[in-house]
């Protein structure tokens, strides 16, 4: 997509209106009964790995779509519309660990980690968050020490999403402890390496269908060469990581935000107050509007930082598209959620499932005020 234009080109639309197909004839059908087991979408993502959707942003060389960004925060907006813990699940595959793969892995890894991935034979997984350690990424204990041609990880990683599913993991590890954030270092880990365990999945309020788990590693052996970047190198790889992966996270959000605009506008529509619909009534019909119109920012915003990713104010612009999004998607599942009164209250609803799925969205990939820091920092530097 150029940057200097918001439309779809006809290609992006046509990727859009083939997600959206498919989310609503194979993953709407059953999302209420997965949300309710906690039931792992498998074979779903498998279809999505046929369709190219979990190896969008990796080249053909690989295996992979090779989309551009703003065709990949499309694919994941229509997932999310339909099913919040598929799009997460779709979008740390792509974002998080193959997308650095791809951008910082030597060849070896990419011909050994990529194709599965971009395939969707394989999923992917992140390890950075530690349970004393989420924003302040440079606090973190996971160590990596050489052992003739292995490295050796001690450590314990937490709230890692697609864990105990996912058969790769890009994961940040000290192998200079007293460097602070230059001491981080990168490795690719595969799920069976030795040392490698999962621990038992979190409860959560929302997205109960995507798997969330700790990763623990205890001496914790991969080859040398599962080294991603430089010994060094594993803030910025992660940083970087992070500012490309905040788009897949404000798409998500736009996907929540614009189903339950749409609920929200059926429900006003035939539900009859003093008479008349409310949605007649000026006070709904001012929420309304006040919703569509922070949508169609969200969305603008989202993909105008795709386009420029990459760019000096890329990191600025996705952290400006997440808190944006992520905020705006909340207001409006608690709009929408009003709107409902007593009837959105219910578990069976769907706008109270999105209630409960778009909380996490101003949390995950840096929180709202981690994101206000990085935008005035950019902003402050001039």
């Amino acid at each position: 997509m150029p940057t200097s234009s918001f439309a779809l080109t006809a290609e992006q639309e046509l990727l859009r209106s083939e997600v959206r197909r498919f989310a609503e004839e194979r993953i709407r059908p059953g999302v209420d009964e997965r949300e309710r087991t906690h039931e792992f979408p498998a074979d779903i993502l498998r279809e999505m790995g046929e369709m190219g959707l979990l190896g969008m942003l990796v080249g053909e060389r690989y295996g992979g779509a090779g989309f551009d960004t703003v065709s990949y925060v499309v694919a994941v907006e229509e997932i999310a519309r339909v099913c919040p813990s598929v799009a997460v699940t779709m979008s740390v595959s792509n974002s998080v660990c193959a997308w650095p793969i791809y951008c910082f892995g030597s060849d070896e890894l990419r011909e050994r980690f990529l194709p599965p991935l971009a395939a969707g034979v394989h999923l992917g997984g992140f390890g950075l968050t530690e349970p004393g350690s989420g924003s302040d990424a440079a606090a973190m204990r996971t160590t990596a020490r050489r052992d003739g041609d292995h490295w050796l990880l001690n450590g314990e990683k937490a709230w890692i999403t697609n864990a105990g599913f996912a058969a790769t993991y890009v994961v940040m590890a000290k192998t200079d402890p007293a460097a602070g954030s230059r001491g981080v270092t990168a490795f690719v880990v595969a799920a069976d390496s030795p040392g490698l365990a999962v621990g038992e999945p979190e409860t959560k309020m929302g997205l109960k269908a995507s798997r969330t788990a700790p990763l623990l590693l205890t001496d914790c052996r991969i080859p040398a060469g599962n080294l991603l970047g430089q010994v060094g190198e594993g803030f910025k790889i992660a940083l970087a990581t992070l500012d490309h992966s905040r788009l897949g996270i404000a798409a998500q959000a736009v996907g929540i935000h614009q189903r339950a605009t749409e609920l929200a506008i059926s429900y006003a529509r035939q539900r009859v107050q003093f008479g008349v619909p409310i949605a007649r009534h000026q006070a709904v019909q001012f929420q309304i509007a006040q919703m569509a119109t922070e949508l169609e920012a969200a969305r603008v915003l989202t993909r105008h930082a795709a386009g420029h990713e990459g760019e000096h104010h890329g990191g600025r612009l996705a952290s400006q598209a997440k808190l944006y999004a992520s905020e705006a998607a909340n207001r409006a599942c608690y709009t929408a959620l009003q709107i409902h009164g007593g009837n959105g209250f219910s578990d069976d609803s769907e706008i109270s499932r999105l209630y409960r799925d778009v909380r996490v969205t101003t949390i995950y990939e840096g929180t709202s005020e981690m994101q206000r820091l990085v935008i005035a920092r950019h902003v402050l530097r001039g």
